[in-house]
């Protein structure tokens, strides 16, 4: 789309009056006269045309073209400056502003997320059309950025862009690149057209409890998808913010609508946007699930629905789901745990940097915006790397003992006797954790993933760890749950 950058300057009549006049003047003429931003290829180009072509939007490392118009011939050595900013505070050193171009700055190694471009060779300088292949940073925060260019006369305003996560980039790992990256696009993609996504996902961003507390932080940390799907596995569920989705569990739906009337996320995360970011009424487990996996695939962080059938709520950090049952007349102590006949959450793909020292756990992660329980004070859950829960290493970031619990946990049922002492009856070991199912890539038919999460039963290694943490689990001699690794 093209755009016009006019001056508006006054005049003096012959009558000695001030007369307006909006046009070009000989003194003030900008050397930018027009941007061309190139919305429909840019956005085919990086894999957001099904989102929109009407505005710019960009991934993260990946160049996009540009186009500026200037009232006179160029030369490559002159003076010309891009500024890329995000939020209402942008700062380099938060790597939420980037200034960059001809002559190149002197950045300090406290900069962050440094931006770059170079002249195209599609360029016609002697004509004044510069065309510019403008590389965000890998590592920028993603966002709406307000682009400006800055000559020897003036700054002018160029326009905005939003930057996504890219899932798109070479690497080690490219044998997974075919289901990455339908995990990224999904088969919703096309209704995102509907209202606009951009406004919904973003403004789910700008809201969030940590925003609000700090929002220069916030955006700063916005350049990591750990941090932002935690912030939106929190966003989903209305428990302690003004997220998405309030939940509904005891089929007195009055004041909203049945879980089961929902077909498409979009919709929900319209009324949502449209009314003032009030809750959507109701929502369960598949429902929240479904709502996080279109707004991770729009930010570009590749993600999937999962299915864990007999699945585990652990409520007191036992790795058991515990059953009480009274002897001659005794009323049995009531548990708080449970066993679901399914419990749906989603896995995103992502590396994680963060647990590096204690080996590799890149790869899928388990994301939950049901609201069981808290982590870190919020009712959200995860990121857990799925290896991680395999192997049973339940003391790293983030709630992997809560995960493991869903599909390991074992079934026990004790006698409660008159002085209150407890009798174990019998147990059940194999019942929780079954057909854990995601959607195969391509087709509609059922992928099992049960081997990604757990050793078939009976294995030993599973054995041994759920001998070794009966009772309180620690880790260096320290309470496991509620430790932090750093």
């Amino acid at each position: 789309m093209i755009s016009e950058i006019r001056v508006r300057t006054v005049t003096i009549s012959s009558e000695g009056k001030k007369k307006k006049k909006t046009g070009f003047s000989s003194q003030q003429l900008d050397i930018i006269k027009k941007v061309d931003l190139h919305c429909q290829a840019n956005n085919s180009a990086h894999h957001t045309s099904d989102i929109t072509t009407d505005q710019l939007i960009v991934r993260r490392g990946q160049s996009f073209l540009l186009t500026l118009e200037m009232s006179r011939p160029f030369t490559e050595g002159e003076e010309l400056h891009l500024t890329a900013e995000t939020g209402s505070h942008p700062s380099e050193e938060r790597g939420t502003r980037s200034v960059f171009g001809n002559p190149s700055p002197m950045y300090s190694k406290a900069i962050k997320a440094a931006w770059k471009y170079s002249i195209d060779s599609s360029s016609a300088l002697q004509r004044g059309i510069v065309v510019l292949t403008v590389t965000p940073a890998a590592d920028a925060p993603v966002g709406r950025y307000l682009l400006s260019a800055s000559t020897e006369r003036k700054k002018t305003s160029l326009g905005s862009l939003v930057v996504l996560y890219n899932p798109w980039c070479s690497g080690k790992d490219r044998g997974r690149d075919k289901e990455l990256l339908s995990r990224v696009k999904g088969q919703n993609q096309s209704d995102l057209h509907i209202y606009d996504m951009v406004d919904i996902c973003l403004k789910m961003l700008d809201i969030n409890p940590k925003h609000l507390k700090d929002p220069a932080d916030d955006v700063s940390a916005r350049c990591n998808p750990i941090y932002v799907s935690r912030v939106v596995s929190a966003m989903i569920n209305s428990n302690d913010d003004r997220g998405v989705l309030q939940g509904c569990w005891d089929g007195n739906y009055v004041g909203g609508l049945n879980p089961t009337h929902w077909s498409s996320s979009t919709n929900i995360l319209q009324r949502w946007y449209l009314n003032n970011c009030h809750p959507v009424k109701y929502g369960q487990c598949w429902v929240f699930a479904a709502v996080m996996c279109t707004v991770m695939r729009f930010l570009g962080i590749p993600c999937r629905v999962v299915t864990n059938f007999e699945s585990a709520h652990d409520t007191d950090k036992s790795l058991t789901i515990d059953n009480f049952f009274g002897h001659s007349g005794v009323v049995a102590k009531k548990s708080r745990d449970s066993v679901w006949n399914f419990h749906v959450w989603v896995e995103a793909w992502m590396k994680r940097p963060d647990l590096l020292k204690y080996g590799n756990y890149d790869g899928w992660q388990v994301l939950d915006p049901t609201p069981q329980e808290r982590s870190q004070g919020a009712f959200c859950c995860g990121p857990a790397p799925v290896s991680a829960i395999l192997k049973g290493h339940v003391d790293l970031k983030y709630d992997i003992p809560f995960v493991f619990a869903e599909v390991n946990a074992d079934i026990v049922n004790w006698m409660v006797s008159a002085t209150g002492s407890k009798t174990k009856m019998n147990s059940d070991t194999r019942k929780v954790g079954q057909n854990i199912s995601t959607k195969a890539v391509g087709s509609s038919r059922r992928m099992d993933i049960t081997d990604s999460y757990k050793d078939k039963e009976g294995e030993e290694c599973v054995l041994m760890l759920m001998l070794v943490c009966r009772g309180p689990l620690k880790h260096n001699g320290r309470p496991l749950f509620g430790a932090t690794v750093d």
